[in-house]
């Protein structure tokens, strides 16, 4: 029965990650094998589906993951981060500082993976607070609330472009629409939630080697006007495409915002005229950017592992027809496919703690429900992304990075990184559910 079976398969990557410690690649490669043949596919089917589903996945991804973290990389080695962090601070006064704080860490994380957010933006909200005369939670909550929920809504961030070519979503209306949803989840999860601690609550003790990191000297930053409009390039780029298909979808110039507008190519464009604002223009050689590069690649080659995984494991469920049966059995049911696809990614996020797997597994189990409902995919997208970052605890890396760099307890950091993720969740959840009631 493909129930029972995709049960078993989901049941035996938890078994793997979560007692064997296997690395979550490996682990769903086996889980696809294992789904394939308990539907009566051959031994060699079952791993040219697995082929095909790699294939397809990185095919349509690879560009699009590379080059945004190429792109993040840029912008952390040249100071263009710092540039945009310290002007917004100093433009909004110290009164402020949580505000700007949160615009910061929304217009850094865009670009930026939630961990290399993290290991740019902390080390400010160090100096930030100390200057200030706030308690470093306060600022420093409402900055990882807004990089953890650009991580999980917003492309070109690998979790959502993935899940994206799962449902064959818009790359544009997925980016427009997990940007609307993004603003009140941190607003919520951020700075409102850091209302309900005391003062001391929110104060710790800030490790050593963290507060004074090396910093960028005036000179050695490039313009804020010239950092923030290529961080957000590839975001004008695909955001342009869709307000013009959307007002003039006739018009001559469409072809020409199809292609910049592109998801691959906005990425690609981004990146070369980083080359020149982050480095060349700045006198930086040519051999150092290209270092970057490499270092920028080398980063995320487990991230596109894990991608192109859970694209094996949604090739599995395709050609073994249990997509058919998942479809036939959702006719009729009341269940809102956005609430069971956002649950299915919850309850994969508190098991095995990786977002990716989560959101990319909840898709490849979901994905039928689009043609058989007439959902939206990119608020399915949107909902599998709200569901992949709730309730992070000990078997998330992101609750260790947070717990170190703020010197908490794991109680305090459950206390607050657990609830305020959380938090996020269900806001974002909310958001789907309430654009899908204007849209459908």
């Amino acid at each position: 029965m493909p129930i029972v079976s995709i049960c078993i398969g989901v049941a035996f990557l938890l078994l793997l990650m979560i007692v064997f410690k296997l690395n979550a690649f490996i682990a769903l490669i086996l889980s696809a094998l294992v789904v394939g043949i308990l539907e009566g596919m051959s031994p060699l089917d079952a791993v040219a589906s697995v082929q095909n589903g790699l294939g397809g996945t990185l095919g349509s991804l690879t560009m699009i993951i590379i080059f945004g973290a190429i792109l993040g990389k840029l912008m952390t080695d040249s100071g263009g981060a710092q540039r945009i962090a310290t002007t917004l601070i100093e433009s909004f006064g110290k009164e402020r500082v949580q505000l700007a704080a949160v615009l910061t860490a929304s217009v850094v994380g865009i670009a930026l993976f939630f961990e290399t957010g993290v290991v740019v933006l902390i080390p400010l909200v160090f100096t930030i607070t100390a200057a200030a005369g706030v308690p470093v939670l306060y600022v420093g909550m409402p900055v990882i609330a807004a990089l953890i929920t650009m991580h999980g809504f917003v492309p070109p961030h690998p979790g959502p472009t993935a899940v994206a070519s799962v449902f064959e979503a818009n790359i544009g209306k997925t980016l427009i629409y997990g940007i609307i949803i993004a603003i009140p989840a941190i607003i919520i999860g951020g700075p409102l939630f850091t209302k309900l601690f005391k003062k001391e609550d929110l104060e710790v003790e800030i490790p050593k080697g963290l507060y004074n990191p090396k910093e960028f000297t005036e000179e050695e930053m490039p313009g804020f006007l010239t950092s923030l409009l290529t961080s957000l390039m590839p975001v004008i780029l695909i955001a342009s495409q869709v307000i013009v298909s959307m007002t003039m979808p006739d018009s001559k110039v469409m072809p020409f915002f199809d292609f910049i507008g592109n998801a691959n190519m906005a990425l690609l464009l981004s990146v070369i005229v980083a080359f020149f604002t982050f480095g060349l223009n700045r006198g930086i050689k040519m051999k150092e950017i290209m270092q970057s590069v490499s270092e920028a690649v080398s980063g995320i080659a487990m991230i596109l592992l894990i991608i192109a995984g859970g694209g094996a494991f949604k090739q599995v469920l395709i050609d073994s027809k249990i997509d058919l049966y998942i479809a036939d059995i959702m006719t009729g049911s009341t269940l809102s496919p956005l609430v069971l696809t956002w649950l299915i990614a919850a309850i994969l996020r508190v098991a095995v703690g990786s977002a990716t797997v989560a959101g990319m597994t909840a898709a490849s189990i979901a994905a039928p429900l689009v043609g058989m409902t007439g959902v939206s995919p990119e608020l399915m997208v949107l909902a599998a992304g709200a569901g992949s970052i709730t309730f992070s605890h000990v078997n998330d890396a992101g609750f260790w990075i947070y717990k170190e760099y703020f010197n908490l307890s794991i109680g305090k950091t459950i206390k607050t990184w657990s609830v305020m993720v959380t938090i996020l969740s269900l806001v974002g959840l909310a958001g789907v559910l309430l654009i899908n009631l204007f849209i459908s």
